[in-house]
């Protein structure tokens, strides 16, 4: 009698420990949120592109088109082309790509001769 239970108790053990150990499921892509690790270009992105973003409307696309090209994100900020409330919506979605220069290229200098 003691080694039949002694049996059970390993059985139900040695399952158990298996489905402990298991890997909880994955979660589905409905309970995920969806978050793209591709960011829009501020210095790149066409009208369209930047329309898609929210608070982002015709006339900020084109304000931030013509403002370019920008060092940073924040830039927008600092010259007033989108109110902070906006940037807070936008900021994770963005980045401002440096254009590097053509090998051979002389760098720009500011001023002077």
């Amino acid at each position: 009698m003691k080694t039949l239970i002694a049996a059970l108790a390993i059985a139900l053990l040695a399952t158990t420990g298996t489905a402990l150990a298991a890997d909880p499921p994955a979660k589905t892509a409905a309970s995920a949120p969806v978050k793209t690790d591709a960011q829009l270009d501020l210095n790149s992105a066409s009208r369209e592109d930047l329309i898609k973003l929210k608070g982002i409307g015709e006339a900020r696309a084109d304000a931030i088109i013509k403002g370019r090209p920008y060092k940073g994100k924040n830039e927008l900020l600092d010259r007033k082309i989108v109110p902070e409330s906006v940037y807070n919506e936008i900021k994770d979605q963005v980045i401002a790509k440096q254009v590097a220069a053509k090998p051979g290229e002389p760098k720009k200098k500011k001023g002077g001769c």
